[in-house]
């Protein structure tokens, strides 16, 4: 299944909610540039690498006008022991269980691992522009490399 939302369209405004239980949304960033990217799960190794590659790079995006946001199903304890663990500076949200804006975007989909079905958070990244609209849309991320990439789409914009 390919995202529902695509280049030019409204990204959607569905609340998700921050490590502090407060609600954030993509219109709290309206006038700016938001990156959101869509991860599986906090404390895997490549989540891990993702989320320390995007807050490495925060001050350079934060220069080309553009916040961060990165996006799993963790509840917000587990988001609050990531960041502490590693250090992260890119803020996280958690989407909800179901409903949410990965749903209503396909980004939380049926994987396959060995064999078994699952659901689960498909590595996607979505950079959008100061008016609310998806600018570019990176489906099946391959982490290497990839917050540099957005950084760069990011300047561009």
């Amino acid at each position: 299944m390919s995202n529902v939302a695509g280049v030019g369209d409204p990204f959607p405004d569905i609340a998700l909610e921050r490590p502090d239980g407060s609600p954030v949304r993509a219109s709290d960033y309206r006038g700016q540039k938001l990156v959101v990217f869509f991860y599986p799960k906090d404390n895997t190794p490549g989540c891990t690498v993702e989320n320390k590659d995007f807050s490495d790079l925060q001050p350079q995006f934060e220069a080309a006008g553009t916040a961060l946001l990165g996006v799993s199903k963790d509840p917000p304890a587990k988001h609050v022991k990531f960041t502490q663990k590693y250090g992260l500076t890119a803020p996280l949200a958690t989407d909800a269980e179901t409903g949410g804006l990965s749903d209503v975007l396909g980004v939380w989909d049926q994987k396959s691992l060995y064999g078994r079905l699952f659901m689960g958070m498909k590595r996607t990244t979505y950079l959008i522009d100061a008016e609310g609209r998806i600018a570019r849309v990176w489906e099946k991320v391959k982490v290497k490399g990839h917050a540099a990439e957005v950084l760069e789409a990011a300047k561009a914009l």
